[in-house]
């Protein structure tokens, strides 16, 4: 017996699409599984790299700034190496009453991509600093600002914020804007003017003294230092030189031949302490060895002579100069004595005496010494001696 259905058509026809509808469906969602639920072994895009927080940061005020230090992070929270600097943000809020930390307060106030953070190195610390205007010196003054620090090794996540640095802002004196330097053969010395007011304008109280701070760097690029500090390149940083009650300065430990960088910076009390104010504009230095020897003294001469066959000798000799740069003498030569003659000594000479064995008999001769230090300055020449070659007798 035939199965009803399978003769009648309209049966057929509808249960046909059915069959169709159903089989389209199973497949979309099958491509709705598929797609909610990766394949085994699918490849998944890395986490990125989060740097482990900084739990060393300090602060401490700077003239009318805040000087910003901490460690960088060499690590991930994963404990994997950081491959690349990250940037730092520096971010900056206020207390609450009770003088905790106002969360909701803090902003980024500093921002330093990683590829420029290796500028703020000094040693295996990160130096910024955060510079204050003179409308938030006023807005603050008294009061504590706190500071932390996050780190980034990628634009979709930082690491968690540092621990908290707080400090207390004071007023402090103005900058002081004129800053000489002139080099001496025994010194580079410096002079300023004595700033007024504090940095907000107000009118400044007794100076307790001034600090004079000297760092060095490449010659090459003392012209953009000049105009820009931030654009130096050191090779040692600004340390601390020496102070002083007055608007001078002596330095006496310099060496000819480096380019030095020189600030000073205010000193004024603050309750019990001192603060200090901003880095004067820069005194850029070069010193250059354009200071002789004295001449020398003492000389004195002898002549030599064996026999009447034997060719005559004269013999020089003079007091050892004192200067720590000496490189040697020269010895000149004439027969008159009111000009310095020629010189006859073509390399210089370690010590303090010469022998000529380039005279005659029947002559005259004047001699006169300089000396040479190591930057090639040659002092004047020593007062004459004559020494007058006779002819034997037979």
């Amino acid at each position: 017996m035939e199965n009803r259905d399978s003769r009648n058509p309209e049966t057929l026809r509808i249960r046909r699409p059915r069959i169709l509808r159903f089989g389209i469906g199973a497949a979309f969602l099958l491509l709705l599984l598929a797609a909610g639920c990766g394949a085994p072994g699918e490849p998944t895009p890395p986490s990125p790299p989060i740097p482990v927080a900084v739990r060393d940061l300090a602060a401490q005020q700077a003239g009318d700034a805040v000087q910003i230090t901490f460690t960088l992070p060499a690590k991930t929270v994963a404990g994997e190496r950081l491959t690349d600097t990250p940037a730092a943000e520096i971010l900056r809020g206020t207390l609450k009453p009770d003088g905790s930390p106002d969360s909701k307060s803090f902003r980024v106030v500093e921002t330093i991509p990683g590829a420029l953070l290796g500028e703020y190195r000094t040693a295996d610390k990160v130096q910024i600093i955060n510079r204050l205007t003179a409308d938030e010196l006023r807005a603050n003054h008294d009061r504590a600002l706190a500071y932390r620090v996050r780190t980034r090794a990628s634009r979709k996540r930082a690491s968690a914020d540092s621990n908290t640095a707080i400090v207390l802002i004071r007023s402090v004196p103005e900058r002081i804007t004129t800053l000489h330097g002139t080099v001496t053969e025994q010194a580079v010395e410096l002079s300023w003017t004595a700033p007024t007011h504090t940095s907000t304008g107000e009118p400044l109280p007794a100076i307790s003294e001034y600090r004079v701070y000297r760092g060095e760097i490449d010659p090459a690029s003392a012209d953009a230092a000049a105009n820009d500090l931030s654009h130096a390149k050191w090779k040692s940083p600004l340390a601390f030189l020496g102070s002083v009650h007055a608007e001078t300065y002596r330095d006496n430990a310099f060496d000819f031949g480096k380019t030095y960088v020189y600030t000073v910076r205010t000193v004024i009390p603050a309750d019990g302490s001192t603060v200090e104010s901003s880095d004067s504009v820069p005194a850029i230095v070069g010193p250059r060895d354009v200071f002789p020897p004295a001449a020398p003294q003492g000389l004195v001469g002898a002549i030599i002579v064996g026999s009447p066959t034997n060719a005559p000798e004269v013999e020089l000799s003079w007091s050892i100069n004192t200067e720590t740069d000496l490189a040697g003498y020269r010895v000149y030569r004439g027969e008159q004595q009111d000009t310095p003659g020629k010189l006859v000594t073509t390399d210089l000479l370690l010590s303090p005496v010469y022998r000529d064995t380039s005279v005659q008999f029947g002559h005259t001769y004047w001699y006169s010494v300089t000396a040479v230090d190591r930057s090639g300055n040659e002092s004047e020449h020593s007062a004459p001696v004559a020494a007058e070659v006779a002819q034997p007798s037979s």
